[in-house]
């Protein structure tokens, strides 16, 4: 019987800092799963353009982005939810008047606001991108201005009567912590990309694995029986079926290896 794996990436497949690790062990994990005719997906809210090749190249049989606004299998793009400019310049004049800083997450890119409320931590967030040759001065005045989700750091100048009557009943407003917050459509998330996929495929929920570390990996952790936390995120542990070791321990290989799956 043919299982699919889901898995997150920022603490899941790869060191949540600079170096970006990915162990020997996750390569040979994923390969093995493959081989034995297992499907793999990346199940992640960073939009398509965010995904590296360094994580495409442990080899995935599909792309579930932007908490499941965009979705890929088999290089095909089965599944693409973007906002119209009508509803970009209306978010964005909203984000201005409730005094947030925000991001703009398209699939190809991001774009900046230069006319919000400057927050420092934003200016962490741009540098970041720099050294990989991803733009970061456009803006919601640009022509292309377009976005599938959008994050915000709030302030003590925040309007939360705004957030709450422009933004809230259009978005999932998800509290990352630190002043920030993740906005995603409603009717959308990493539980219904898993629900798409599994639909596609005809695998059955029985068969479906989810692995992740955060609690942004809820709705998807939530949404399979064989729920897994890489070891060291504990908040998640109450949630799963199964907690394996930390990444940097051979957490994937593990896993599997624990679901007879390699």
């Amino acid at each position: 019987m043919k299982n699919v794996i889901f898995f997150d990436i920022d603490g899941t497949l790869i060191t949540e800092d600079d170096k970006m690790l990915i162990p020997d062990s996750t390569r040979t994990a994923i390969a093995r799963t493959r081989e034995k005719g297992n499907l793999t997906f990346i199940n992640t809210g960073r939009t398509r353009f965010n995904v590296s090749p360094q994580v495409l190249s442990l080899g995935f049989d599909g792309i579930l982005c932007g908490c499941g606004t965009y979705i890929e299998y088999s290089g095909e793009n089965i599944l693409y939810h973007t906002q119209s400019r009508p509803e970009c310049d209306r978010i964005a004049d909203a984000l201005r008047r409730a005094g947030v800083t925000p991001v703009y997450e398209h699939r190809d890119g991001y774009f900046f606001d230069d006319s919000a409320v400057h927050d420092p931590l934003v200016d962490h967030f741009r540098e970041y991108f720099v050294p990989k040759g991803i733009r970061t001065d456009r803006q919601p005045e640009d022509p292309d201005f377009a976005f599938d989700k959008f994050v915000y750091w709030v302030s003590e100048q925040t309007d939360y009567d705004i957030l709450g009557s422009e933004i809230a009943p259009y978005f999932d407003i998800i509290d990352r912590g630190g002043r920030f917050y993740e906005c995603v459509p409603k009717g959308f998330s990493k539980a219904t990309a898993i629900d798409v996929i599994l639909r596609h495929t005809g695998v059955s929920t029985d068969n479906s694995y989810a692995i992740g570390d955060s609690l942004n990996d809820l709705p998807m952790l939530e949404a399979v029986p064989n729920s897994i936390a890489m070891g060291g995120a504990e908040k998640l542990y109450p949630y799963v079926s199964y907690i394996t070791a930390p990444l940097l321990s051979d957490g994937i290989f593990k896993a599997l290896e624990h679901f007879g799956l390699l």
